[in-house]
Formats: structure tokens, sequence, C-alpha cells
């Protein structure tokens, strides 16, 4: 009877940690990811991007752009003057003042084409590839 609850305990332990590791894999997989960008004089130093679907948070520095930039992020062909279309979530938090840097909220990413742009600095749109 103490050999079965050993094996019993051995089993039990086993069980754990393999769930242990597959409920941490999936959290990772989950786990929100941090797009940098930096923004110069009349434009982002990062010209296009691809990345995997997920969520992701914009993490936007302002190296002597302007007094006070901003991010936003429409999906591909939508008007980017209507305030309807823009990717709220992506807006930054607070505009990023010269020298700092701020950041997005979480902004889930569905794969197919994204533009961005700073509407403060005025820059190109840029794209943003989601596979």
């Amino acid at each position: 009877m103490l050999t079965n609850f050993k094996t019993m305990k051995k089993v039990v332990s086993i069980l754990v940690i393999a769930l242990t590791f597959v409920f941490n894999s999936n959290a990772q997989d989950k786990a929100v990811k941090v797009i940098s960008l930096e923004q110069t004089k009349g434009e982002f130093t990062q010209k296009a991007l691809t990345v995997d679907a997920g969520t992701y948070v914009f993490e936007v520095a302002n190296n002597d752009a302007a007094k006070e930039v901003g991010l936003v992020l429409i999906k591909k062909g939508a008007d980017a003057s209507n305030p309807k279309n823009h990717i709220k979530t992506a807006y930054v938090t607070t505009v990023v003042k010269k020298g700092k840097t701020q950041k997005t909220q979480a902004t889930t990413l569905a794969k197919g084409e994204y533009v961005y742009f700073c509407p403060l600095n005025p820059t190109p749109q840029y794209t943003l590839t989601v596979q």
C-alpha cells in the first residue's frame, strides 16, 4: 500500500508540473508585447513594421521631433482624417513631450494592414503589417 501511495504522489507531482508549464506557456503566448517607435523631425525612424497578430503596447519616443507628438493607428484604406476610424487604444495616454517617451493602452491587432502616423508632428503614413 505504501508503494501505491508513493507512485500516486509521483504521478500527481508530475501532473502539477505539467499543468504549470502549460498554463505558463499559454500566458506567455498571450502576453502584451511592446512596439517601440521613435519620432524625429517630420518622420518616424521606423518606416514599416511587420508583426504577428497579438496584443501590443506602442511606446513612442519624441527625439526632438517637436514640442509634442502623438500616434494615430488606422486600418489601411480608412479615412485618416475621420477620428471614428482611429484605433483609440493606440493613442498615447499623454502627448509625448520633447525628449520623453509615452505608451499606449494595450491594442489587439488582427491580421491585416494598418497605417500609423503622427498628426502633431506631421509625418507620412507608414505601414504596419500584421501576419
